[in-house]
């Protein structure tokens, strides 16, 4: 497994805009989050090790964000005709295995991972109200092989001080997994 750090979009971006197709074929907006206390983006798949070992972790993470006010959403931009698991169709059994009760959007264009600067699976951020980012890094310690338990403890504690208007600390830890599979030719220059 190679490994690919996090590109660590700058504290305080705007939340790049879009409009992608969810599981269920409805097209999620990012404006349909703007009355949420804030949001959770992930830039997932289906098949990268790194995220097969946090999946019951993000789906026990996305309800309990969902309880707080929290939004969450999820986002595959791999190259589904090169890597047919992370399809939308394999994309939709994984959620529905896994319990995901956030959307899960497919990136075909890859456009959105790059307006995030969103390198590797998975890869988070966590926006404000405003919808201006205020954590990027990583889920927590855990990794494939590392032995440490799966707690979401970064990502969590970043979400409570925002919910209690706590400072948010800025020594992040880049989040860590497999490259985004960029088709052919699409590659980002971050």
């Amino acid at each position: 497994m190679s490994l690919t750090p996090s590109a660590m979009l700058p504290i305080g971006t705007a939340a790049p805009d879009f409009s992608l197709p969810n599981i269920d074929g409805k097209t999620v907006f990012l404006k349909d989050f703007k009355n949420a206390k804030g949001l959770v983006v992930v830039f997932m798949c289906n098949h990268c090790p790194y995220v097969v070992h946090i999946q019951k972790e993000l789906a026990r993470f996305g309800k309990e964000m969902l309880a707080k006010g929290i939004a969450m959403v999820g986002i595959n931009s791999n190259d589904a005709k090169s890597y047919p698991e992370d399809s939308p169709k394999m994309m939709a059994k994984v959620a529905k295995e896994m319990g995901y009760a956030f959307p899960y959007l497919f990136d075909a264009t890859q456009n959105v991972a790059k307006a995030y600067q969103a390198a590797c699976t998975p890869d988070f951020f966590l926006f404000d109200k405003n919808l201006r980012l205020v954590y990027r890094g990583q889920l927590d310690e855990s990794r494939p092989g590392n032995n440490k338990p799966v707690t979401g403890k970064d990502l969590r504690e970043a979400v409570e001080n925002l919910l209690s208007g706590r400072p948010i600390s800025p020594d992040q830890k880049p989040s860590v997994g497999c490259s985004i599979k960029w088709k052919q030719g699409n590659e980002p220059q971050y």
